[in-house]
């Protein structure tokens, strides 16, 4: 995922977010609210941009089955998702979201709306692809397209067998204010968790200075609908180039985390040659594979105490408090 602006120019239009009563929501964590012990620091090492390329399944793999990665979720419109389901159906316990894709930004590398450019005209260019910024989504592509394209994502997915754990958003572009409120509709509609973030906002919060309280709306919206949400997210947890560097980033950022549910974004490929005829940006890509497999970042989070979850898990324990509360009553 890419925050663009993070758009809170973005947040700030939503119009049904004046009847969410937040209350004393902040007095405890979203952990904690899950179940968690207070000063819990919970952790979901998240695997973006799944089906994309075949390194990008494979690093996706490996991530998951020799490292720290709990959770990925897969771009539907990209042409690598069939290696996925096969994998998944192998493996159907894995934590798998879909990353609901509205632009396709690599020049060589393009793909097309799942539902059809004749059903959402306003997503396509004039080659037929997608877009390939949010800036052109948002000038051309109406909500009611939006939806569309993200419920034919959703059901692709479902049709293929991947039952989705949650959904989430590619370059950020369903969290525009012209869209949001359509993600939320969908993920409410079919009870799946929505990646949504309200909690204490230690990271998002600095690219969402100044809308902190509707963010935090938001997501007591979506937890009084039933669904979990996040105290934080991380969408960029290293940037040095040097492989040391960015391993010593990590262990500050893990360190220095506070309580509280958080999403550590991350883009594993097994990036090699092919890769670079996608984009550029397999160093990083590579690098990142190999932090989520190194046996000295997984014994500092065994040392501290860190907790990690899945969104599977974050719903079976929303399940459980809400089937509380109801039998309290």
């Amino acid at each position: 995922m890419r925050f663009l602006g993070f758009g809170l120019v973005v947040l700030a239009g939503c119009v049904f977010m004046a009847d969410v009563a937040v209350g004393n929501v902040n007095e405890k964590t979203y952990a904690e609210r899950l179940g968690w012990a207070a000063g819990s620091k919970v952790v979901i090492f998240h695997v973006d941009d799944v089906g994309m390329s075949h390194e990008s399944n494979v690093g996706a793999i490996k991530a998951l089955e020799e490292g720290i990665v709990t959770s990925w979720s897969v771009m539907m419109p990209c042409g690598w998702v069939p290696e996925v389901k096969t994998y998944l159906q192998k493996r159907p316990g894995i934590d798998v979201g879909v990353h609901l894709t509205l632009t396709s930004e690599w020049n060589n590398y393009r793909w097309f709306p799942v539902a059809g450019a004749k059903l959402v005209p306003g997503l396509v260019d004039g080659d037929g692809y997608m877009w390939d910024s949010v800036r052109e989504v948002v000038a051309s592509a109406t909500a009611d397209e939006v939806e569309t394209e993200i419920r034919a994502q959703v059901d692709k997915a479902i049709a293929m067998g991947i039952k989705p754990t949650h959904i989430d958003s590619h370059m950020g572009t369903v969290l525009r204010h012209e869209y949001v409120d359509r993600y939320v509709k969908v993920g409410i509609e079919k009870d799946i968790p929505v990646m949504m973030f309200g909690g204490h906002l230690q990271h998002v919060g600095y690219e969402a200075k100044g809308h902190e309280d509707l963010l935090r709306q938001l997501a007591e919206k979506l937890w009084q609908a039933g669904l979990p949400v996040l105290d934080d997210l991380v969408t960029k947890p290293t940037t040095a180039k040097d492989y040391a560097e960015r391993k010593a980033q990590l262990k500050k950022l893990l360190k220095e985390m506070k309580p509280g549910v958080t999403q550590i974004i991350v883009h594993c490929s097994d990036a090699g040659e092919h890769f670079k005829k996608i984009s550029g940006s397999g160093p990083a890509r590579l690098a990142e594979m190999k932090l989520m497999t190194d046996a000295d970042i997984k014994a500092f989070i065994e040392k501290e105490g860190i907790i990690l979850t899945t969104w599977r898990e974050l719903k079976q324990r929303r399940d459980k408090v809400g089937k509380e509360a109801q039998a309290a009553k």
